[in-house]
């Protein structure tokens, strides 16, 4: 009974540190880019994929934390850059990281020798990691495990929560949207203007958007209790990172596939 409750605890602690977005925030980010495939890009990941569309694959990488087969993963959810630094590889997991984790399968899935079921893999992997590389507290500072140590009070709760849990999933929650509700709200944020300086971007500057905005993330009261005002002044960033995810996304697959 004791190894039973050992483990139970260190699958909850384990999933409370990476889960990213949670189901909600990934299959949005997902459906984003489903809508913004080219014709030649959908049809392809559609032969791979099958009958799975882009969000409901935007979570496997999280269901597969209960297969230890796929433990070699476990390190590629977050990425660490201290602040007023850049990215730099040696202090990462020798693991591997959700930032070398992406461009490497990127370069795989670019090289068309995958067989298949590596291929659904990989591209499902990738789907979920450009989302998780959107949530600013998966670029962690590297001194409070992306703020799952900033012990937190979120509304009315009984229980405490912590800053990446706010995050994570606190705050979609809060708004009670499904995932096609929150992504059709998003989608009527794009234009063309802004399509076309997601494909300008490079992967590096995600690490720094994320940085930038790490002033709002920890603007935590004394008390630290958040609620309405603090999703008030974030909910704007929440929904800028799930919209630059969903279309960045939609662009990598682009061309891949297009």
């Amino acid at each position: 009974m004791k190894r039973l409750l050992t483990t139970l605890l260190l699958i909850a602690v384990t999933n409370q540190l990476s889960w990213g977005w949670g189901q909600t925030g990934h299959r949005a980010i997902g459906q984003l880019a489903q809508w913004h495939l080219s014709r030649a890009a959908e049809a392809r990941i559609t032969q791979i994929l099958g009958p799975v569309d882009l969000a409901m694959a935007s979570t496997w990488m999280d269901e597969i934390r209960s297969d230890s087969a796929y433990d070699y993963t476990n390190t590629w959810h977050w990425v660490t850059v201290p602040t007023g630094t850049s990215y730099n590889p040696e202090i990462q997991e020798p693991t591997g990281d959700a930032y070398e984790a992406t461009q490497r399968i990127i370069a795989a899935l670019k090289s068309d020798t995958l067989p298949l079921q590596q291929e659904q893999e990989y591209l499902k992997i990738l789907v979920h990691l450009v989302g998780d590389l959107h949530q600013p507290l998966h670029i962690g500072k590297g001194d409070d495990r992306g703020g799952n140590d900033v012990r937190v009070r979120w509304m009315y709760e009984p229980d405490s929560s912590n800053l990446h849990r706010v995050w994570d999933s606190d705050m979609l929650n809060a708004k009670q949207l499904s995932y096609t509700e929150l992504a059709t709200h998003l989608n009527r944020y794009v234009t063309p203007e802004l399509v076309s300086e997601t494909q300008s971007v490079y992967m590096e500057q995600w690490l720094d958007e994320a940085v930038e905005l790490r002033g709002a993330v920890y603007d935590v009261p004394d008390d630290k209790r958040l609620g309405y005002e603090y999703m008030y002044h974030n909910w704007p960033i929440v929904e800028q990172r799930l919209l630059l995810a969903g279309l960045r996304l939609a662009s990598i697959l682009n061309d891949i596939y297009g």
